[in-house]
């Protein structure tokens, strides 16, 4: 890889590769694979991150909402979309872009129904969602039978799939309270089929469900953090690897005097003499303010520099009294080595919120 002489977030499509065969590995060869690409594929870059896993076979997407779906359909993607959380609103657009829907309540199905009957549809794939425990969205069991009297007077959908969502799939603490969701979306399925008399594809598991709950992989698994290079465990995280490293380069350095401050508001002051950098990202390329005042770092030349003072809008300083570098050299934010779960630890969050929080302004550069 060439030097780096700005911010860029460099997306690996080799792991990429690795981590979605890993996860193919975990699964029989029967159990299709969707791939969640919401959030701009969690951060990356979903056209690039779904053009590439077509070429792998993928055999769903999924994105939360239905302009991120209208995206990749522009982006020439024809593998089928999943919109997880489609809004009535917008279901015109979903069924001119054949994107699939999420119907998870009485209100969105028949709404659904009703765009899918004024746009004379037959048969258009739908998904029922159920919801099991985590009470966010999805139909409860017993409405199984207003569900099924609603799709029974109709001929403009058909269902594709039943689906759910673990809550707790990555924490062994909560090994019972998973147990009881995989036996309640069973009991939910062979209802749903037998009220309607025929088995839609069925499908539970996230990233950590394929992991930790083999007998619950169904028809189809859905995995979004995990193939972007995280396992949600010490243990499986092994086996991943991360696909983007945020890289900088150092801007200036300033030699700072014993009582002298470091940006706004005065935030650090040296307590001797001390040698920082600036470096050219900041809160509007997703390094939040909470990152500053020692709790972050980065690294150069493989030591790392605490970040200090409060990180501004386009720019973080950092220490590097005791790094050997000059202007123009390479940081490393987070990558494989730190990876983001590292980096956003040390202000007590998740790699899911650094590397989804990644501005766009940042350039994307692709190693293929």
């Amino acid at each position: 890889m060439e030097k780096v002489h700005e911010t860029i977030l460099e997306i690996d499509l080799n792991a990429l590769t690795h981590n979605f065969q890993y996860l193919k590995s975990r699964t029989n060869t029967q159990t299709k694979i969707l791939a969640v690409v919401k959030a701009f594929a969690y951060g990356s870059d979903a056209s690039e991150i779904a053009k590439h896993l077509e070429t792998l076979n993928v055999d769903y997407f999924a994105v939360a909402y239905t302009n991120e779906g209208v995206a990749l359909r522009d982006a020439g993607i024809v593998t089928p979309i999943l919109v997880l959380h489609p809004q009535s609103v917008n279901f015109k657009t979903l069924i001119d872009r054949c994107l699939e829907p999420s119907l998870y309540s009485a209100f969105v199905l028949n709404e659904f129904i009703k765009v899918a009957e004024e746009k004379k549809q037959t048969n258009y794939p739908v998904h029922i969602k159920f919801n099991t425990g985590l009470n966010r969205l999805g139909f409860d069991s017993t409405e199984i039978p207003k569900i099924s009297s609603i799709l029974k007077n109709t001929k403009s959908i058909h269902v594709k799939s039943i689906f759910s969502h673990l809550a707790a799939s990555e924490d062994f603490n909560e090994k019972v309270f998973t147990e009881n969701q995989i036996k309640l979306f069973k009991t939910i399925s062979q209802s749903f089929a037998k009220t309607m008399g025929y088995q839609p594809m069925l499908h539970l598991c996230n990233t950590s469900g394929i992991l930790n709950y083999p007998d619950a992989h169904f028809d189809m698994v859905r995995s979004g953090i995990g193939l972007y290079g995280f396992g949600n465990s010490d243990i499986e995280d092994e086996h991943f690897t991360p696909i983007a490293t945020l890289k900088s380069i150092i801007s200036q350095i300033h030699r700072i005097k014993k009582g002298d401050s470091v940006g706004y508001n005065r935030a650090f002051i040296a307590t001797k003499q001390t040698k920082t950098a600036t470096i050219p990202i900041g809160h509007a390329d997703g390094i939040g303010r909470q990152y500053g005042n020692g709790k972050g770092f980065v690294t150069i030349n493989n030591i790392q520099a605490p970040i200090i003072g409060n990180v501004c809008m386009d720019m973080i300083m950092v220490d590097i009294t005791n790094i050997a570098c000059q202007e123009g050299d390479e940081v490393i934010i987070f990558g494989t080595n730190p990876t983001a779960n590292v980096f956003a630890e040390t202000a007590k969050s998740i790699s899911y919120e650094i590397i989804t929080s990644i501005s766009q302004r940042v350039k994307r550069v692709f190693l293929k």
